[in-house]
């Protein structure tokens, strides 16, 4: 995994802190505090460390952990990583700003097909409004009154105009859609995890089930670009948190020096060292060892 992105790149934005904030129909999102800065940073610094902590909120979900423990986890998340970017990740290209309308594929979040852009946008502007108008093709955005957006917009010019707006202050993700998104991430894992685990165990229609919830996996393919930095690197194009999540995740899932594996006490995902690890850390392990013996003796 390392060495897949050890000559790659990547920009996304995060904040120095979020908050939960309800809208008037009641709906919870989350959004940048009020006077939080944003700062570029590149996700695929530590790729692995963001899929696992990806995962293992998915997990809390998957576990029926109660509400506020998996709110506190999405907020932690978001909090070191950022937003997942849906505004640009849903649609079937970031650049929708070039045309009268969104085109939407089916996802588990918006039901129709099409949008029009000016509809789109509202829904991930609940609170303030952007000041934006949109005539046929043709787009205007400004920015007004807030010198550190418009420094960042700047820094963002080259990317599409979306994703410029999606990092901006007064964006805003649905706490449910963001609960969504890492649940399917960790059923994935899941359904991976026990197809090989449990493989001599399952008849053919279960393991058949499995290849078919798999098979539903995947999303748009991002694109790269080649940049003369230091040294020549692939620069990822995401355009959304999301599709580089799902984008790591893919290369660990399939990766056979380092499996994904769920420890056998505490059921933490994590990267194995070598493929027969079942536990996450010594302590795990010794702790699964004491409570098997208390078991025996009992």
């Amino acid at each position: 995994m390392n060495n897949l992105f050890k000559k790659t790149s990547s920009q996304w934005v995060k904040y120095s802190e979020y908050e939960y904030r309800q809208s008037e129909d009641g709906a919870l999102y989350i959004m940048p505090a009020p006077k939080a800065k944003p700062v570029i940073y590149d996700p695929l610094k530590d790729a692995e460390a963001l899929t696992l902590d990806m995962l293992n909120v998915g997990m809390l979900l998957m576990g029926r952990k109660d509400e506020e423990t998996v709110k506190a986890a999405v907020l932690k998340f978001v909090g070191k990583y950022g937003l997942l970017g849906f505004m640009t990740a849903l649609p079937t290209t970031p650049q929708f700003m070039d045309y009268e309308a969104v085109y939407l594929p089916k996802n588990h979040f918006i039901k129709e097909e099409a949008l029009t852009t000016q509809d789109y946008i509202a829904l991930f502007f609940p609170f303030d409004k952007p000041d934006f108008i949109k005539s046929g093709k043709e787009s205007v955005w400004n920015i007004n009154n807030d010198r550190e957006m418009m420094a960042l917009a700047m820094a963002m010019d080259d990317k599409p105009m979306a994703l410029n707006m999606s990092v901006q202050r007064e964006y805003a993700e649905r706490y449910d859609w963001l609960a969504t998104q890492f649940k399917d991430w960790a059923f994935t894992f899941v359904s991976s995890f026990l197809y090989y685990e449990d493989y001599d165990d399952l008849d053919e229609t279960t393991r058949d089930l499995y290849r078919q919830g798999m098979s539903a996996f995947g999303g748009i393919a991002p694109t790269y670009h080649i940049a003369l930095l230091d040294k020549p690197t692939i620069v990822w194009d995401f355009h959304s948190l999301l599709l580089g999540v799902q984008m790591m995740f893919s290369f660990m899932l399939t990766d056979e020096t380092k499996p994904l594996r769920s420890c056998r006490h505490c059921t933490k995902v994590f990267a194995a060292q070598h493929p027969n690890a079942a536990f996450c850390s010594p302590r795990c392990k010794n702790q699964y060892n004491v409570y098997k013996s208390r078991g025996k003796k009992g």
